[in-house]
């Protein structure tokens, strides 16, 4: 402040011919103090007397001041009441920003809600998210603490705890333990320096290392703190500091302070001996009269020590972090009083355009002026107030380091502030931090881990937001961020992975030949297929041997060649579906067994028939022959095609891509279009089958050159047994599963046919030719056997 007066008073362009003094009052981090200074202000009086004006001279013209919030608050509430002009260097609390409240308040010190801003952005660009809160119990601690925690809250970020710290030496081991006993590797301290100090030699004695402490720009500098035993507690701690900038000139004011030179300033005898740890001898005094014991420790002062000589941390002539904003607060002042000067009768802001008189200077008129100042400092850095008093917010980020040498000091890392399109930023370089013995990166201070891609986070009940689970995101859905809060659902066509993390393409499902059951079934229908034509051909070749000749050979032809359409037809059922194939399968299914079942209720009827026409005087002989087979087999065939002509025509079956029947899967198959037309299909079939079955069965006993009415009752026994079965296990399964039944009910129902109907003559052709005879046929070729 006295370089800053002198400066100004040194400088002819600004408030020419006009000389500023000042006059000093020590608030002693007292209220009490700060209002009796600031009534002696007001009154002229060493004893004030409130609302009287004991001074012929004109009023000082403003305060500045002062530090502490709590001190500024009462002084603000006085001033507040005559619109005496009020700078504050140090006082940040955001109440002190209201102008109904406190409309002659102004500072040079960004207020806390900015403050509490730069520092829940600075936690939340680490990632702490987790943090405890040590507020000491006065307006800054507790009003700027519940901004702060706001101000974390908005960011996404959680209080661990909040413990007040107040003068009280008895509830310090309490905090402590708190502190103990947290998970938060991360605590912001909110304090002022006269609180925080017993407190943080209380956590050095109890070795709670390991810590990041977030230091405010309330006590940074202070030279009590970097004194004490602290500092290894402290190291590695990262935080705010009122932007220091440049005072050109300052650093060599602060070198040139000699008692010689201030015989009269108590300040500086009082830093000397402070400073040197000497005494100066007392007047009057010889050394036997002085007190031994403090002699004794310390030496006389000469006022000739080499005050470059001191360490930053009792003498830091380079931070200019306060001094910068008593600077500005005095420039501030003076640019204010400069403006009254250049003012001219008749163009003045007040009323008829009158000037303010700067020889009777009106507080109220002085303030208007002050709110409206606007100039760049001798550092080339803008200054101004807002209209809530506040300048321009601007924050320096420090880290605090202990080297290996025993030296610590602040490294600057940074700036937040917002000359970046207005916008308020941090700019941070982590490179250039030295965090503590215990971490060599960046630490982590969360309560939950976080939930990493396929997982989402649930809250813990009853416990803050910070404070979660991870569980993996259902079947279906995914995360493919961290923290996910809640899962995404796969579209229909895809599902989620195993991880959870990414949505994959739905399996498509159906009875493919790459699949071994299909192949299985492949190579079965293949078989039977070889099996029946091998047949054919064996009965084409000895077509005119007696068992051949028996029962009808051209029905036996047909009747082989249907079985070999009923075991390639099941083919069509293998596959991906397609339009055609879905609409025809079923279709050529139904045609081919109604083929097969009429040729076997044709060959029936007519062992019925032939039997019967032997008996003397029968009339059916003019039944037996073609005509009446050919009859059954046209007929039995031709109803089939009606009903299917009618299912294609009226409801035909279609492809159909079932996306929720399973799990990662599409199943591919074919809806039947119309149920009931599928249904009638089969039924018909089977009263074929219970046809035939029924007429077989009653001619099971006829003669031995008729007995092939057993071989067709067992053949519809299986029939029919096979198809009986196939009901409840089609309707049972789904997909490609559904599809394999069907195959296997054809292929089995045909293979009863072939086995039971054409096995036994097979067997007689091949391997017994001597039993292919006519005797034989007619019972009389026993002793062949």
């Amino acid at each position: 402040m006295i370089f800053a007066v002198k400066e100004i008073n040194r400088d002819s362009k600004l408030l020419p011919n006009v000389s500023l003094g000042f006059w000093i009052v020590d608030s002693c981090f007292s209220r009490e103090r700060a209002l009796l200074g600031t009534l002696m202000f007001l009154t002229g009086s060493q004893v004030p007397v409130p609302n009287y004006d004991c001074n012929l001279n004109s009023l000082l013209p403003a305060i500045i001041g002062d530090g502490p919030s709590s001190s500024s608050l009462t002084m603000a509430t006085v001033l507040g009441l005559y619109k005496f002009p009020q700078v504050s260097y140090g006082s940040s609390i955001s109440l002190l920003s209201d102008k109904l409240m406190f409309p002659a308040f102004m500072r040079t010190v960004p207020n806390d809600e900015v403050h509490a801003i730069g520092m829940a952005h600075l936690l939340i660009h680490f990632g702490w998210t987790w943090v405890g809160i040590l507020a000491s119990d006065n307006d800054y601690g507790m009003l700027g603490s519940q901004t702060l925690k706001k101000e974390i809250a908005k960011a996404g970020g959680c209080i661990a705890f909040t413990e007040m710290v107040t003068k009280d030496k008895a509830k310090i081991p309490s905090i402590i333990n708190v502190i103990q006993q947290s998970t938060a590797n991360v605590i912001v301290i909110y304090c002022t320096t006269e609180n925080i100090v017993p407190m943080l030699e209380a956590i050095s004695v109890h070795i709670i290392l390991g810590r990041v402490w977030v230091i405010p720009a309330a006590w940074q500098i202070s030279l009590q703190v970097l004194s004490r035993k602290v500092v290894k507690t402290l190291n590695g701690s990262i935080g705010f500091s009122v932007h220091k900038g440049k005072i050109p000139g300052l650093t060599d004011f602060l070198y040139s302070i000699q008692p010689s030179i201030f015989p009269s300033d108590i300040y500086t005898t009082m830093f000397w001996e402070e400073a040197f740890g000497c005494q100066w001898p007392v007047p009057g005094k010889n050394l036997t009269e002085a007190n031994l014991p403090l002699v004794a420790k310390k030496p006389f002062c000469t006022g000739h020590e080499d005050i470059r000589s001191l360490d930053a941390s009792v003498y830091d002539a380079y931070n200019f972090t306060y001094s910068l904003n008593t600077y500005n607060a005095v420039y501030a002042v003076a640019h204010s009083l400069h403006n009254i000067l250049l003012c001219m009768d008749g163009q003045g802001p007040f009323l008829s355009g009158q000037c303010a008189d700067i020889h009777h200077l009106q507080p109220w008129k002085l303030l208007h002026y002050a709110k409206n100042v606007h100039f760049n400092n001798s550092g080339d850095e803008e200054m101004y107030f807002d209209k809530n008093g506040d300048p321009p917010p601007r924050y320096d980020i420090f880290n605090f380091a202990l080297f290996p040498d025993g030296t610590n000091r602040y490294v600057q890392l940074g700036l937040f502030d917002n000359e970046i399109q207005g916008k308020l930023e941090l700019t941070i370089s982590e490179g250039d931090i030295l965090w503590n013995e215990r971490f060599k990166q960046v630490p982590n201070s969360v309560c939950s881990k976080s939930c990493s891609h396929g997982y989402q986070k649930v809250s813990r009940r009853g416990q803050p937001i910070c404070c979660f689970d991870c569980f993996l995101c259902s079947k279906g859905e995914i995360s493919n961020q961290t923290d996910a809060v809640n899962c995404m659902k796969c579209s229909e066509d895809f599902w989620s992975n195993d991880k959870r993390d990414k949505c994959i393409p739905k399996h498509l499902e159906y009875l493919s030949y790459e699949d071994p059951l299909g192949q299985s079934l492949f190579c079965c229908s293949l078989a039977f297929s070889v099996m029946t034509v091998s047949i054919l051909c064996n009965f084409l070749k000895f077509k005119d041997t007696p068992i051949v000749k028996a029962n009808n050979r051209e029905l036996s032809y047909l009747l082989l060649i249907a079985l070999v359409l009923c075991f390639l037809c099941s083919l069509l059922f293998i596959g991906q579906p397609a339009k055609l194939s879905c609409m025809f399968h079923q279709v050529i299914f139904g045609l081919t067994f109604s083929l097969c079942v009429s040729c076997v209720l044709a060959k029936t009827v007519m062992v019925v028939l032939a039997f019967n026409a032997t008996k003397p005087g029968s009339r059916l002989r003019s039944w037996v022959g073609p005509k009446v087979s050919n009859s059954i087999v046209i007929s039995g065939f031709l109803i089939q095609v009606i009903i299917c002509c009618a299912w294609l025509s009226v409801s035909a079956p279609f492809p159909e891509f079932n996306k929720t029947a399973e799990d990662g899967k599409i199943i591919i198959g074919c809806n039947e279009g119309s149920i009931f037309a599928f249904w009638i299909m089969l039924g018909y079939l089977g009263l074929l089958a219970v046809v035939s079955f029924v007429v077989a069965f009653l001619a099971r006993n006829l003669p031995g050159s008729f007995n092939e009415a057993k071989y067709i009752t067992f053949s519809m026994l299986v029939f029919v047994s096979v198809w009986l079965s196939f009901i409840p296990a089609y309707l049972s399964t789904r997909g490609m599963y559904m599809v394999a039944v069907e195959i296997f009910a054809i292929l089995a129902s045909s293979a009863g046919m072939l086995v039971c109907i054409f096995l036994p003559k097979c067997y007689i052709i091949i391997l017994r030719p001597k039993m292919n005879t006519r005797e034989y046929m007619v019972g009389k070729g026993d002793s062949l056997k």
